[in-house]
């Protein structure tokens, strides 16, 4: 089967990308340069109209959306263990990818595309700055689920556990500059442990991001 890729260094398609390395799946990776515009370009916009990674192309078949991706992904290779079979644990693993999605993903977005919030430029700085205000409540909450130690869905690695790096990776970056250690030691613990999975040096040495130390 071909399979592709297409994703954005840094972009939330990082979870995904790291899902499909972790399958042991082929597949070819297309980088997206999003300063540059490549989302807009015609090319791409025939694969996925909205413009947005990641995408994952199967024979001609699209499927777009970071967290249907990883599912998808997962429930291919079944003896990977990339998504539980208990149905209570599928319950949480939903749970954790409803929560990130819809809040921790949305919030990032005000501090970087405050555009799509307000037509007034003068407002930007305020909603980016209650976009950080917020992210970093949410990262207080996602911390104290982390607490406990381990993966997200316990002692079994799984899907939730890339998405969760992506959003600790956004919180350390420039938009954001948390002091990720310090403010959530717990989580960084978990992105630290996710730092020794060959699957993710591989994708982070791809992406060309620095590994959680």
């Amino acid at each position: 089967m071909a399979r592709t890729l297409y994703y954005a260094p840094g972009a939330c398609s990082l979870a995904a990308h790291i899902v499909l390395e972790e399958s042991g799946l082929p597949f070819e990776g297309v980088e997206l340069n999003l300063a540059a515009g490549d989302q807009r370009a015609p090319e791409y916009l025939a694969i996925n109209e909205r413009g947005r990674v990641p995408a994952l192309v199967e024979d001609g078949w699209v499927l777009t959306e970071c967290a249907a991706i990883m599912r998808h992904v997962a429930r291919s290779v079944p003896e990977k263990g990339l998504w539980p079979t208990d149905l209570r644990r599928q319950a949480v693993a939903d749970e954790w990818l409803g929560w990130l999605a819809v809040n921790h993903h949305v919030a990032y977005a005000h501090v970087r595309r405050p555009e799509r919030y307000t037509a007034d430029e003068e407002a930007y700085p305020e909603i980016r700055g209650k976009g950080a205000d917020t992210y970093g409540d949410l990262c207080t909450m996602t911390e104290v689920r982390l607490s406990q130690g381990g993966w997200a869905l316990g002692e079994q690695y799984s899907v939730v556990d890339p998405y969760l790096l992506l959003f600790w990776v956004w919180g350390r970056g420039t938009a954001l500059k948390f002091d990720m250690a310090g403010r959530f030691p717990a989580w960084t613990a978990h992105a630290r442990r996710m730092a020794e999975r060959p699957a993710v040096r591989t994708v982070l040495a791809r992406e060309g991001l620095p590994l959680p130390g």
